[in-house]
């Protein structure tokens, strides 16, 4: 597998549920699993509306954009074809709302952080990070959001298993619980993902449900 069809199948895809709510993003191998298994279907924007596909259409689709490709398509390539990678699919019968709580995991408290060390200020690829307890473990401190922090190798050793103020070293923002997902919030800033505006907005993500 090359690394480009590699790099889209990774990439992320809305899904709705049957009454066109977001619910959850997934990767797109994991989106056409669930087009091949006909419990979805793609939701594309064609002028300003949106269209519903199968799979067999939406193959149909693909070849036609093929003729005019623009910067923001990924695509896949099959034995027989090349196919567009969409940006949003639907549930055809799943309609619950998802739990309100993001999910406590490294990849959400680096998405939260904008894989930015929270003492020097500097954004390192994820492999060149670690999370830190700015409450060492040794000190009674806990694997909760207020208190893990992504941190750079040079300013994890610098700290060790002391306080920041005892290392000389200042957190530029205090940690926090999200109240959505940061995954979403960063992938929105991405032009590619613009669909996803018209079912995933501020209000939705974060207005208290009573």
């Amino acid at each position: 597998m090359s690394a480009a069809v590699a790099s889209a199948l990774d990439s992320s895809v809305l899904v709705l549920n049957k009454l066109y709510l977001p619910i959850h993003v997934v990767t797109a191998r994991r989106a056409f699993s669930l087009l091949c298994r006909e419990v979805a279907e793609v939701v594309c924007l064609e002028d300003d509306r949106f269209e519903t596909h199968d799979l067999e259409s939406w193959c149909q689709v693909s070849a036609l954009r093929r003729q005019f490709p623009d910067d923001d398509s990924d695509y896949v390539r099959t034995v027989r074809i090349e196919i567009l990678v969409p940006r949003i699919i639907r549930l055809l019968v799943y309609d619950r709302l998802p739990e309100r709580a993001v999910k406590f995991n490294r990849r959400n408290v680096y998405a939260r952080d904008e894989s930015r060390c929270q003492y020097c200020g500097k954004r390192f690829p994820t492999s060149e990070l670690t999370l830190d307890h700015v409450v060492p473990r040794a000190r009674g401190g806990s694997s909760t959001w207020d208190n893990l922090v992504c941190c750079c190798v040079a300013c994890n050793a610098r700290k060790g298993g002391r306080l920041p103020e005892d290392a000389g070293l200042r957190l530029i923002r205090k940690p926090y619980k999200p109240k959505r997902s940061p995954l979403i919030r960063l992938t929105l800033r991405d032009h590619r993902y613009r669909s996803w505006r018209h079912f995933v907005d501020e209000a939705y993500w974060s207005v208290e449900l009573k």
